[in-house]
């Protein structure tokens, strides 16, 4: 027979067992971060226009926490660009669903990003589209972001390092091509890889100062350009700043 002695003392090892099980806390957290999605999502971006319901999904799905230095990882679902080293952020959020949502992109389209930084964003590509082609230029940014595609499962994104005012011309064309960084002219590699009646994405303008979100598309010899808004982006690197 177990005394009550006893039986205290196995109640006590229970509790603590189960607040100090760290499956329980990952569960928490996973919810928490779960429920800031949801609210990025529906205070952020439905509010401010976006109605693409696979640019929604993806924007659910997406842990975006995962793709920022652990010591902001607080501020993971703020509607803000936050820094990922090497002079380098991960888009604000909304700008994020802007820029995809502007592609109209549907789930048979292969796309090209130019700036794979974190990878947040090649990760809310990959949600809806079938191949994501990704190129960044600074080598410990795309070694991490690799590792992270992988590590979530990410198999239909295919990156690699380079300068992406190249393009990646085995692999055109593309469908959709969207450059992440900022620039004061389109990169003509770039154009040539896109398909007839694609689109192209970019913040256009002084790579230091202010940008125009600008959006391409491409019809026949010819493109059509249309201004969306203002951004600020950090400046494409590589040949792009020798033109």
């Amino acid at each position: 027979m177990v005394g009550s002695h006893s039986r205290l003392i196995l109640y006590l090892c229970a509790i603590a067992i189960l607040f100090s099980n760290p499956n329980a806390d990952a569960i928490d957290e996973s919810r928490k971060f779960k429920t800031a999605r949801d609210n990025l999502v529906k205070y952020h971006i439905e509010r401010k226009g976006i109605s693409d319901p696979n640019v929604l999904a993806a924007m659910r799905s997406v842990p975006r926490h995962r793709f920022v230095p652990k010591r902001i990882k607080s501020s993971a679902y703020a509607d803000t660009a936050l820094p990922i080293g090497e002079g380098q952020t991960i888009s604000q959020p909304y700008v994020v669903a802007l820029m995809t949502a502007s592609l109209k992109l549907e789930p048979a389209h292969r796309v090209l990003e130019i700036g794979t930084g974190s990878g947040y964003q090649a990760a809310v590509l990959a949600e809806i589209v079938k191949e994501v082609y990704s190129i960044e230029i600074k080598e410990k940014l795309h070694n991490r972001s690799r590792q992270l595609i992988d590590v979530l499962g990410y198999h239909n994104i295919v990156s690699r390092h380079g300068d992406g005012y190249y393009g990646w011309e085995e692999a055109a064309p593309f469908d959709a091509i969207m450059i992440t960084a900022a620039v004061n002219h389109i990169p003509p590699p770039l154009l040539k890889q896109l398909k007839l009646g694609g689109r192209l994405i970019l913040p256009l303008g002084n790579p230091f100062s202010y940008q125009n979100l600008t959006l391409v598309t491409k019809t026949g010899e010819s493109y059509k350009t249309r201004q969306i808004t203002g951004v600020l982006f950090v400046p494409m690197t590589g040949h792009a700043l020798e033109k």
